[in-house]
């Protein structure tokens, strides 16, 4: 994009990094280390890609400081995937949409929205609603009666908010998330499957940002509360009154059983399932597909269905394709046993 074309010397300066070569080289645009050519800005930011630098035709390559030299122009970062993500933002910025209210959204009675809104036709706004300023709203969005949605949020096409839900500042919906369904609540299950009301609300702090089609029920009673800087992939099932702590990360496919507790900086890996009523402690790192089913103390990090500490599971799954030669060996030792015990049992009779 010639209209971003920026010298490497400035993209240093706006990244806070330090030039190894030519700064005076033009960079018109980022692309990956295989796929870049002259005029972009690649990176290095895992280890394993690092034979590939002197193979790269990239004009300039953001890397760490423990690469020293190369013949390609090096922009040293103290973090090369943060410096990308800011990178990114510079020469491919977000369009700003119109501001202005389609006369083909729905607008219910008593609802306040703030002058310098963007909303799309088809949008349906129930009474009573609160729109922030600054506050995007793309065609298909639900927003149920009474809900709140702050500042510059962003709900992408059809996005649903049920009623009473409040959003938060700087909140990114994409499309198809539902927030406030009613939780997963009956009584008496698998006989009479008598459905309890479900009169809790949905809470989203600030600067959350959630991916498509990820569900997160309403509180039965109380309310489901994503705090603030929590970050949550697509496919992600949160149950009622679930609490997810500051700046967690949750992967795709994730399920998050009722009352369940996580606190600040957990990271839950894909399809990874979580039993309700369990606290799960700060800074927890949990592996894809384990089961969580007690509580997790803070600071640790588990792995396997039933979860165990991550070191302890690694050496289980070492054992496994050992399996069939370890169960021959247990086989032959069992053999070796009862010979062993006939023998001795022939003797005794013999002596007797």
């Amino acid at each position: 994009m010639k209209k971003n074309v920026k010298p490497l010397k400035e993209v240093a300066k706006l990244l806070g990094g330090t030039i190894i070569g030519d700064g005076t080289v033009s960079i018109y645009n980022i692309r990956g280390i295989e796929e870049a050519r002259e005029g972009d800005l690649t990176f290095i930011a895992n280890p394993r890609y690092k034979d590939k630098l002197e193979e790269t035709r990239a004009s300039a390559v953001l890397v760490s400081p423990d690469v020293k030299e190369s013949s390609r122009n090096l922009l040293v970062v103290k973090d090369p995937y943060i410096a990308l993500a800011k990178a990114l933002s510079l020469f491919y910025p977000e369009e700003k949409d119109p501001i202005r209210v389609s006369r083909e959204a729905y607008v219910g009675e008593g609802a306040i929205i703030a002058e310098d809104v963007t909303i799309y036709p088809g949008v349906y706004i129930g009474k009573n609603v609160r729109i922030g300023k600054g506050v995007v709203l793309y065609p298909g969005v639900f927003i149920g009666n009474h809900a709140a949605i702050d500042e510059n949020s962003i709900l992408y096409p059809n996005v649903t908010v049920y009623r009473r839900c409040v959003i938060g500042r700087r909140v990114i919906l994409h499309a198809g998330v539902v927030v406030g369904s009613d939780g997963f609540g009956f009584a008496n299950p698998g006989k009479e499957n008598l459905k309890v009301p479900q009169v809790g609300i949905v809470q989203i702090d600030d600067d959350v940002e959630i991916g498509s089609n990820t569900t997160i029920d309403r509180g039965t009673l109380g309310k489901t509360w994503i705090k603030r800087g929590t970050k949550i992939d697509n496919l992600v099932q949160i149950a009622h009154n679930v609490v997810i702590g500051e700046n967690s990360v949750v992967v795709a496919q994730v399920g998050i059983s009722g009352s369940s507790k996580l606190g600040k900086g957990v990271i839950v890996g894909g399809q990874a399932g979580l039993v309700g009523h369990i606290e799960v402690g700060d800074n927890v790192m949990v592996a894809a597909q384990s089961g969580v089913h007690e509580d997790v103390a803070p600071n640790q990090i588990i792995s396997g269905t039933p979860h165990m500490s991550h070191k302890k599971w690694l050496r289980a799954q070492a054992c496994i394709p050992r399996l069939p030669e370890m169960w021959k060996t247990v086989k032959s030792l069992l053999k070796r046993i009862d010979a062993l015990e006939q023998e001795t049992t022939s003797k005794e009779q013999g002596e007797l």
